[in-house]
């Protein structure tokens, strides 16, 4: 969050507890860093009317508060609850804010695995690869949703077997993209998936393992094909780089 300013001095005597991970916040600074870092997982420790007399019993800040009361009181989003936070505290610049409501707008409607998803699917893009593979090793150990079909479970396995892969820990990788592949049927996954055993896995054990499907022998025959193509396109000197390039790509395949 480099575009957090400081413009608020007033410490509250007495913290606001977030109560789903014990949290503890003293400055709007704080509470709007929360509320920027954990979009995904905003609920009832939040919205809520303690709150609104925190921000003005203890900040100060007796405007915001009836702000954000007159959205409890008309059933307001969250979505809006949040934003009225931000916007009154001045402490993001407008490209953060934007940024934000276009996070906001996308997880309206999505329910809370949906979110932890989402969560785990933008650290990674942005690269933060431990920071996805906490959150979804947290999805697969929590009970199983049924809100969501089993094919919502293999696309969390792709992003741990794309998370491995960024990592170099193909083994793992190869794991988590052949359970994706068992569950959701997406040949997509077959690509990565064989990939990632190329790169751990002996010459004779891969042979072994493409010649187990049909399936396999197709994709890794492309692969080859992609391979060749790649090489013959390109002059000697640089082949090499744009394969470097290809093999990043399907690296990071994952859904």
């Amino acid at each position: 969050m480099g575009s957090l300013i400081l413009c608020h001095d007033r410490h509250a005597a007495q913290p606001y507890e977030i109560t789903r991970i014990h949290c503890r916040i003293f400055t709007i600074e704080e509470l709007c860093y929360y509320l920027c870092n954990n979009l995904y997982l905003i609920d009832y420790t939040i919205m809520n009317e303690q709150l609104c007399g925190w921000l003005d019993e203890e900040l100060g800040m007796d405007r915001l508060a009836s702000e954000l009361r007159d959205v409890l009181r008309l059933h307001g989003s969250v979505e809006r609850f949040v934003l009225t936070i931000l916007k009154e505290s001045k402490i993001y610049r407008e490209p953060e804010m934007i940024r934000i409501q276009n996070v906001l707008e996308h997880l309206k409607n999505q329910k809370d695995i949906e979110r932890q998803k989402y969560k785990g699917d933008n650290l990674l893009e942005s690269g933060e690869v431990e920071e996805a593979i906490l959150v979804y090793q947290g999805i697969l150990s929590q009970e199983k949703d049924d809100t969501v079909d089993d094919k919502f479970y293999g696309r969390i396995y792709a992003g741990l077997g794309a998370a491995y892969g960024r990592l170099f820990l193909y083994q793992e990788a190869a794991r988590m993209y052949d359970r994706a592949y068992q569950i959701c049927q997406d040949k997509r996954f077959i690509k990565p998936y064989l990939y990632a055993s190329y790169k751990y896995m002996s010459l004779e054990e891969y042979h072994i393992l493409i010649t187990k499907q049909d399936e396999y022998m197709e994709v890794n025959a492309q692969m080859r094909q992609e391979i060749d193509e790649i090489r013959k396109h390109m002059p000697d000197e640089t082949s090499d780089a744009h394969l470097e390039k290809w093999k990043r790509q399907h690296r990071r395949s994952h859904s």
